[in-house]
């Protein structure tokens, strides 16, 4: 299988650009924009209450909840299909992951602000496994503390992107807003929370 390893210093990322092929990614895609049970959150920035700019679920073991920028999710219990691709995915990390935030993002206006995936729960050196269907996005990784350190690369339907070690505690990501069309796109965001 195919894999590149990103050349970023303090960070542990690996890229499986055709973890699935397209007929599989269409039909992921179509299965889980519709039993999916996604809601929209609020967020405050700046003193101010907004929609947040995409939809979410969170997925996984009974009684693990995950608490980000305010919200806390509790887990709806795993799908066959969620599982399914759990255990493809846990075999590549060699971890078993416990959980997922799924982000479905409608077109290019929704996205994910710079952030790292550093909460409590997640453990010391977070294993995040990230699986993209639909629309290839603009993903942009920048250092913490080395500000001119910056990477960015196109995620597109089918890929993987494992990210581990000292990665959150070195690096920020986001999904930026796009101007050009863009198709829906779903990230499943597989986490171990701990």
């Amino acid at each position: 299988m195919f894999t590149v390893s990103l050349p970023l210093p303090d960070a542990d990322i690996i890229l499986y650009p055709s973890l699935f092929d397209q007929p599989e990614c269409d039909r992921l895609l179509t299965e889980l924009t519709q039993t999916i049970q996604w809601r929209q959150d609020w967020i405050t920035i700046y003193g101010r209450s907004l929609p947040q700019p995409r939809l979410t679920a969170w997925y996984g073991d009974p009684g693990k909840s995950y608490t980000y920028s305010g919200i806390t999710m509790n887990a709806v219990p795993w799908t066959p299909t969620l599982l399914t691709l759990k255990e493809k995915i846990d075999s590549l990390a060699g971890v078993v992951f416990n959980s997922v935030l799924l982000n479905l993002y409608r077109d290019g206006n929704d996205s994910m602000g710079w952030h790292s995936d550093n909460e409590p729960e997640l453990g010391t050196n977070p294993v995040i496994g990230s699986i993209s269907l639909g629309g290839t996005r603009k993903f942009m990784l920048r250092h913490r503390f080395k500000k001119s350190l910056k990477y960015q690369l196109e995620l597109s339907s089918g890929s993987f992107l494992l990210m581990q070690g000292t990665t959150q505690h070195y690096w920020q990501h986001q999904v930026p807003k796009t101007k050009r069309p863009v198709l829906p796109r779903i990230n499943l965001t597989f986490r171990v929370i701990t």
